[in-house]
C-alpha cells in the first residue's frame, strides 16, 4: 500500500439496521488502508451499536442541542480528517462534510431524489434508481467506494459481542432467568418494530409460538424495545403454552450478545434483524411492503417471508393502491400465514 495511513470519518445518522450494515463499507475501507483511523459520525441514538464492529476506532454523535454545534465543529476540525465518506446527503451532514476541514469529501447522487450541496463534496458517486430497488442495500453503500480508489474486496457484515455485554447477559440468566438456561431448540421473537404497518398481528405469533412448543419442543422467549411491552403482554395473553417474556431493559450491545446465544430470531423486518444476522444467529424475517431485495437480512442462514401482491408498493409513503377497507398499516404483511411462520423455523431449526 502506498499511500499512508489516512484518518476517515463515515456518517450515517440513523437508523439501526443502516449503521448495521455500514459494516460492509468499513470493512473495505479497513482492507484496504490496514493502519487507517476510522470514525462514525451517528445520531447518539445509534452510537451504541459501533463499538461491536472491529473495523470502528472511534464513535462520534451529533450534538443534540444547537449550542453544543460550534464546539462539535471546533472537535472535528482538531481530528484533522482527510476523508469525509456522507452516506446521508443531507443539509446537516453537507455541512459537517464541508467543515470537517477533509481534502477528500465524497457522498452519493441518486436518481429521482433532488441532490444538493454538490459543491461541498469533492467526489460524486452517481447512484441509478433501478439499481437502488434491484440490489440490496450495502451494494449501494459500497457504490462510493471506487470513486475513492477502494477496490471492493469483501461483502461481510459482521458484530462482535464485547465481553462486558456478554458477561452482563450471563449475569442476568443466572439471576433473573433460570430458564434461560434450557439448552437448544431456543427462539428469541422480537415482535415490534419503529414502524406500526409492520406488525404482525400478536395472535398469530402466539399460535406460532404454541406450535412450536408443542410439535418441535421449543422453548420461546420474548423481548421488546422501548414502549413495545404490551406486545410481549399481548402475545402471552394468547399463548397456550408459556413464553418467557424478558422485561429487563438491555442496551444494544447486551442485545447482540443474547441474541448471538440463541438457535433463531423471529422478528419483523427490523433493526434487530440485521443485529442477529451480523451476530451469526439465523432470523426468519416477516416483511411487508419494504423491499425485500434492498433490506433483508445477510447471510446464508437467514429466511425472508414476504407475500407478493399485484398492488405491492415496497414501502412507499402514501401507497394509492391500498383498497378502501384495507389498513395500510397492517395489510401486507397480514397477508403472511402461521403456516409459513412453522414452516420456515422448523426448516431452519432442521439445518445442522
Amino acid at each position: 500500500m502506498a499511500e499512508s495511513a489516512p484518518s476517515l470519518l463515515v456518517i450515517r445518522r440513523r437508523y439501526l439496521g443502516d449503521i448495521v450494515l455500514l459494516g460492509s463499507v468499513l470493512r473495505n475501507l479497513r482492507l484496504h488502508w490496514p493502519a487507517a483511523r476510522i470514525t462514525v459520525l451517528t445520531e447518539a441514538a445509534y452510537a451504541g451499536i459501533l463499538p461491536l464492529n472491529p473495523d470502528v476506532d472511534a464513535a462520534l454523535a451529533f450534538p443534540r442541542h444547537l449550542s453544543n454545534w460550534p464546539g462539535f465543529i471546533r472537535t472535528l476540525r482538531r481530528a484533522r480528517y482527510t476523508h469525509v465518506l456522507d452516506f446521508d446527503n443531507t443539509e446537516k451532514t453537507a455541512l459537517v462534510s464541508r467543515l470537517s476541514g477533509a481534502a477528500v469529501r465524497a457522498t452519493f447522487n441518486r436518481e429521482l431524489i433532488t441532490f444538493r450541496f454538490g459543491w461541498f463534496y469533492t467526489h460524486v458517486a452517481k447512484v441509478a434508481n433501478d439499481f437502488y430497488d434491484s440490489h440490496h442495500i450495502t451494494e449501494t453503500y459500497l457504490a462510493l467506494l471506487p470513486a475513492l480508489g477502494v477496490p471492493v474486496a469483501s461483502r461481510e457484515v459482521r458484530l462482535v459481542p464485547r465481553p462486558a455485554d456478554l458477561a452482563a447477559i450471563a449475569a442476568w440468566a443466572g439471576t433473573g432467568h433460570p430458564t434461560y438456561a434450557v439448552r437448544p431448540p431456543r427462539i428469541l421473537l422480537h415482535p415490534g418494530s419503529r414502524s406500526l404497518f409492520r406488525l404482525w398481528p400478536v395472535e398469530r405469533f402466539a399460535a406460532v409460538c404454541d406450535r412450536l412448543q408443542e410439535k418441535l419442543g421449543v422453548q420461546v422467549f420474548v423481548v421488546a424495545g422501548p414502549g413495545e411491552q404490551q406486545l410481549v403482554e399481548q402475545i402471552r395473553s394468547h399463548a397456550k403454552f408459556h413464553l418467557v417474556a424478558i422485561t429487563q431493559r438491555f442496551t444494544v450491545g447486551q442485545f447482540a450478545a443474547m441474541v448471538a446465544q440463541f438457535n433463531l430470531l423471529l422478528c419483523h423486518d427490523s433493526g434487530p434483524m440485521h443485529v442477529a444476522a451480523a451476530v451469526g444467529t439465523p432470523v426468519v424475517a416477516l416483511f411487508g411492503s419494504q423491499n425485500a431485495t434492498i433490506w433483508r437480512p445477510l447471510g446464508s442462514r437467514q429466511t425472508v417471508l414476504q407475500t407478493t401482491l399485484p398492488c405491492a408498493c415496497l414501502g412507499a409513503v402514501t401507497p394509492t393502491n391500498c383498497e378502501q377497507g384495507n389498513s395500510y398499516r397492517s395489510y401486507c404483511v397480514r397477508q403472511i400465514t402461521e403456516d409459513q411462520v412453522f414452516n420456515a423455523i422448523a426448516g431452519q431449526l432442521a439445518v445442522k
